[in-house]
């Protein structure tokens, strides 16, 4: 490993489960553990896995007028969701955009009642904290918090693993969060929960100071069902229920309408909505969502067990004549039992049931268009 990778409050635990490490987003990451990839993808679905998603950013925005909807209205300068109507002890999924209706990143903004939390991905967290400082510094006080660590537990066990230790979570739904306290063995310490994740199933993120992580993991881990999971378990599982990686289906090169992200700009930021547009690149996005565009983001299902990878070529035909798009995600989906995959195709091809044809070593695959996820959904609404 390179001297130059950072390493998460949790790297120490990691080499003692056994992790491979791999370098990921400038850290040092656990790709799997001694279960290997398929054991800890289907325990997670089955019943739960401890996630090291320590190498996000989180980031604290408080308005200097102390009111937080003054905070959420900055926010919604930068970004096309709904956050002045966001209640208190609630999150939502959101985009930071580009004056080319681009997206620099994907986030999650919480509204802690006083302040608003945010988490970003590894690789873009100091590029985006820079331009929200940038662009809030006037009337808000942008903190960053790249020191707390984080958690994501994840599975159908995921309440009943947690509650013993931090008991307000059963009254949590879907998209909740909460301040509160997880026992360890040397104490309660203080946490972020939020019933949330990136796996498609039940599960909660839970943010502490790094001092403390080492302390809430293995305490986590001691609950009966509970396995921890690398991030090759993390990926097909995110892919399985048809959510984005930044950097491979989501970039600068692509807006939130091809994106098929359109579901997360809310109604009041959409055009004839009270505030509608202003944030970077409104016009365009509202164009795009007016007027439709020339690709859009699909689910695709290949015939066979060979998965189709990321960068594979999609054509319209089978002699691979007519260029259409191309994958930006493919593994084999291990609940699914079969190889499943996401991309982005001419919009004429992205009905669903609509075959195609991706480029696999000289031959051109069958593959259909479906609908995403590709599992149902666990979350507790």
């Amino acid at each position: 490993m390179s001297d130059s990778l950072q390493r998460t409050p949790l790297y120490d635990l990691n080499l003692e489960l056994g992790a491979k490490m791999v370098p990921f987003a400038g850290f040092e990451m656990p790709i799997q553990f001694p279960a290997g990839l398929m054991t800890e993808h289907l325990h997670t679905r089955e019943k739960a896995g401890l996630f090291d998603v320590s190498h996000m950013g989180q980031i604290r925005i408080a308005a200097k007028s102390g009111d937080v909807k003054d905070a959420a209205a900055a926010l919604e300068t930068l970004v096309p969701a709904d956050y002045v109507g966001l209640a208190a002890g609630r999150q939502r999924y959101g985009l930071l955009t580009n004056e080319e209706g681009g997206i620099l990143d994907d986030l999650m903004v919480a509204n802690m009642g006083k302040d608003l939390l945010v988490v970003v991905n590894a690789g873009c967290k100091v590029q985006d904290a820079d331009r929200i400082e940038k662009a809030l510094s006037d009337c808000c006080v942008v903190t960053r918090q790249f020191d707390r660590a984080l958690m994501a537990l994840q599975g159908p066990a995921a309440e009943a693993a947690l509650a013993p230790l931090c008991p307000a979570v059963k009254d949590m739904r879907f998209m909740d969060v909460i301040e509160t306290e997880l026992a360890t063995a040397t104490g309660s310490v203080p946490v972020t929960v939020s019933r949330s994740g990136y796996t498609g199933e039940d599960g909660f993120e839970i943010g502490c100071a790094g001092t403390d992580a080492e302390k809430v993991a293995r305490a986590i881990l001691a609950q009966p069902d509970v396995l921890p999971i690398g991030l090759g378990a993390r990926d097909s599982l995110r892919l399985e229920a048809g959510l984005c990686l930044y950097g491979n289906d989501i970039d600068v090169t692509t807006t939130p309408v091809e994106a098929s992200l359109g579901w997360a700009i809310q109604k009041v930021r959409r055009e004839g909505g009270v505030r509608e547009g202003g944030y970077p690149g409104a016009d365009i996005v509202l164009k795009q969502t007016r007027d439709g565009v020339a690709r859009k983001r699909v689910g695709l299902m290949a015939e066979g067990r060979a998965p189709v990878r990321a960068g594979a070529k999609l054509f319209a035909d089978a002699e691979g004549q007519k260029e259409i798009g191309v994958v930006t995600s493919g593994a084999f989906g291990p609940s699914v039992k079969a190889p499943v995959a996401m991309g982005y195709v001419a919009s004429d091809y992205a009905a669903l049931d609509t075959p195609v044809f991706a480029e696999l070593r000289g031959k051109y695959v069958p593959l259909h268009v479906r609908a995403m996820p590709f599992v149902a959904p666990g979350f507790k609404r």
